[in-house]
């Protein structure tokens, strides 16, 4: 595989009474694998992935991956690890070593705040535990800690270190590692308000929450810049900034969830506490917008999902 570049989307884990909802995954990966996203992250933050037991996160990717094999479209699929004891981390690395996935997202230990060095020997550790790609997720204001330049070039020498999802708001440090990164080491936002300045200054794509609605919009930026139509990019971004402001308006991903349930392609806006669903005020926000959009629409086909027009 390449190392990843465009939009990738971080999944969310769609419950009914507490448990899997294998039916709205299928449709999901249905949905977004016609869609185009260029890669899915299972079990992740937007996934609610600390909720979900091994069993499962397994029985997630393996859903996942027969609808993908009777879709037939090879969509790359990492998977979402997190923790703050390196050892744990490489026995998951182990345990998962069989599971059909392309690689992992793995976040910078939490709450433990290691020195610089620590996190250049626990992504090193985990670079040794396993022959597949390894996109590190750098967000301090979640972590705790911040993987400086200096040892993220360290690690991006190491073959299956491919990247990294990079939130670590700081634009000054963002944009040096873009400017000294090495070639094949791929940089990809995840701060979705901020998707069209990081690829106007490098950066290879992004993975976006928000990219479950309008998934084309948030594409068609990227191409056209790819096509050197600044002005044209801007404009678009211009008609599709305020979406991640309203689906991060309270914590995510009650909102998206709220939106993908009423547009029918989840059957519940279920999540795990402590998440909660949405106000009644941002749920007659969001329902709004869905209408307004619609209106604003293309004629569906026969493919789309049937919007719930709110009341």
């Amino acid at each position: 595989m390449n190392p990843p570049n465009g939009i990738w989307l971080p999944l969310i884990t769609p419950f009914r009474d507490d448990r899997l909802d294998e039916t709205s995954l299928r449709r999901l990966i249905r949905h977004y694998a016609a869609e185009p996203v260029d890669g899915l992250i299972l079990a992740a933050t937007t996934g609610e992935g600390l909720t979900l037991d091994d069993a499962e996160i397994e029985r997630l990717v393996h859903v996942a991956a027969a609808e993908r094999a009777e879709i037939g479209r090879r969509i790359p699929v990492y998977l979402g690890l997190s923790g703050s004891y390196t050892r744990k981390l490489v026995t998951a690395l182990e345990k998962t070593a069989s599971w059909p996935i392309d690689g992992y997202l793995i976040t910078c230990p939490y709450y433990t705040r290691p020195s610089q060095d620590g996190l250049y020997r626990h992504f090193s550790a985990l670079a040794d535990a396993t022959p597949r790609q390894i996109l590190i997720y750098n967000i301090p204001y979640r972590t705790g800690v911040n993987l400086g330049n200096e040892a993220m070039l360290r690690l991006a020498e190491r073959r299956n270190i491919v990247g990294v999802k990079d939130c670590c708001a700081d634009p000054a440090q963002s944009f040096d590692l873009l400017r000294t990164r090495p070639p094949g080491f791929a940089v990809l936002t995840g701060e979705d308000a901020l998707f069209y300045t990081a690829l106007t200054q490098g950066a290879d794509g992004g993975i976006l929450a928000s990219a479950h609605i309008q998934t084309h919009a948030f594409a068609a930026i990227r191409d056209t810049l790819l096509r050197g139509d600044q002005p044209g990019a801007l404009a678009a971004w211009h008609q599709l900034m305020d979406l991640p402001r309203l689906l991060f308006a309270e914590p995510s991903p009650a909102p998206i969830k709220h939106w993908l349930w009423r547009i029918g392609l989840i059957d519940s806006p279920e999540l795990r506490l402590p998440m909660t669903r949405v106000s009644d005020a941002l749920g007659i926000r969001i329902d709004h917008e869905i209408k307004c959009r619609n209106n604003a629409q293309r004629p569906m086909n026969d493919h789309d999902p049937q919007p719930i027009n709110p009341s």
